[in-house]
């Protein structure tokens, strides 16, 4: 190679011999200048925090009845509207009484008959027994009227059943409620012929109180089980949407055994429902309280991340500064979560723009951005004081 050419290699040397300061010096110009982080924080605070657990459950009615026909016959009355509210005892149906009236009538009759008949043979045995002793008859004929008497007399008996239970077939003509509850939709109209325990006419169902049906994994048996043992325990029914509302009960029912097949066992609350608010067929999240944690220290749930050294929140210094401190997460109920270890009452942690913070870097704490609007509809609001707000984008 000349000379020529080690020569002209040398300015571009220089010229990039000179600008690697040039780069470093902006490198850190640029991380010196670098903004903080806009989030949102939450003080942690200590409050009472029930430990529950959470499942899915059926409402079904306290007790309930299909209304059927216990006789054959053409269905003269209906005494009720559909839906409506009865006490135990009030008149449902009629059904056409005057064939059992009649074989009532005809057993009645029959029984009269053999009345007569058991009379006059026993009067016969009673003249003949005497004669038979004196020998002015024989005792095979004083046998024979004791025979007819004792035959009368079970025949009499027969025929006693025989009204009582023509009796019985009438009253089953008159239907009524068999419990107090409402009353569902009307299957037969008045004039059809019902059969005998197969048509069915209506359904009560009993509201006041009301049942809740659901299961709890098998994991959670020794605890419902300690819960149970300590006294009563409360159950809670939610019925979510626009109208939701919530109905305290207590646990009235734990199953004997664990289904192999889905590993829960079944339980069932019971609530006094006393507003008809519960439904039977209704879909419920239901909550059971097992203990209550005194004086927790919470945040709220937002403020748990997970890092690959586990859960871990940011907390703000007072010199504005992040930390990644790592914590040991307990129960969460609602919206915040209990921390067992890791962090006290009174700090504040970031609860959103954790993507934005560096550990140990700045951070700055702003209002929290309100949806916009105009004046003349609403005036803005004032931030809470638990939580400083969010960044701005």
């Amino acid at each position: 190679m000349s000379h020529r050419s080690h020569f002209s290699c040398l300015p571009i040397f220089l010229i990039l011999l000179l600008s690697l300061p040039a780069c470093s010096s902006g490198k850190k110009e640029k991380t010196k200048t670098m903004p903080p982080a806009l989030v949102v924080t939450a003080v942690a605070r200590q409050q009472d925090v029930p430990i529950e657990i959470k499942t899915f459950g059926t409402m079904e009615a306290a007790e309930s009845v299909t209304i059927k026909p216990m006789l054959s016959g053409e269905l003269t009355k209906v005494a009720f509207r559909e839906g409506q509210d009865v006490n135990e005892g009030a008149l449902l149906f009629e059904v056409d009484p005057r064939p059992y009236q009649a074989a009532l009538n005809k057993a009645r009759a029959s029984l009269d008959r053999n009345r007569i008949v058991m009379n006059n043979a026993r009067k016969d045995y009673e003249r003949y027994a005497p004669l038979a002793k004196e020998g002015i008859v024989s005792q095979e004929q004083a046998e024979g009227y004791r025979t007819r008497a004792e035959t009368a007399a079970a025949d009499l008996a027969a025929d006693q059943a025989a009204v009582e239970n023509a009796q019985t077939q009438l009253s089953y003509c008159t239907i009524t409620a068999p419990i107090s509850g409402r009353l569902g939709t009307l299957t037969v109209d008045r004039g059809n012929v019902v059969k005998a325990n197969e048509t069915a006419l209506v359904s009560i169902n009993k509201l006041i109180p009301i049942r809740a049906t659901f299961t709890i994994p098998e994991q959670s048996l020794s605890l419902i089980r300690q819960r149970l043992a300590a006294g009563e325990m409360t159950v809670v029914a939610e019925v979510s949407g626009t109208a939701g509302f919530t109905e305290k009960g207590r646990v009235s029912f734990l199953d004997n055994a664990v289904d192999p097949a889905t590993g829960t066992i079944r339980l069932k609350g019971q609530f006094a429902n006393e507003q008809k608010r519960l439904w039977p067929g209704q879909f419920v999240t239901i909550s059971l309280t097992l203990d209550v944690r005194k004086q927790a220290v919470v945040v709220p749930t937002q403020a748990v991340q997970t890092g690959q050294k586990g859960p871990f929140v940011f907390v703000v210094k007072p010199n504005n500064t992040a930390e990644a401190r790592a914590v040991v997460p307990g129960p969460v109920y609602e919206a915040i979560t209990v921390i067992d270890k890791g962090l006290q009452a009174g700090e504040q942690v970031v609860i959103d723009g954790q993507m934005r913070v560096i550990p140990g870097g700045k951070v700055e704490i702003k209002a929290a951005n309100k949806p916009e609007m105009d004046a003349k509809d609403k005036p803005p609001e004032a931030a809470t004081p638990v939580q400083a707000a969010a960044s701005r984008e």
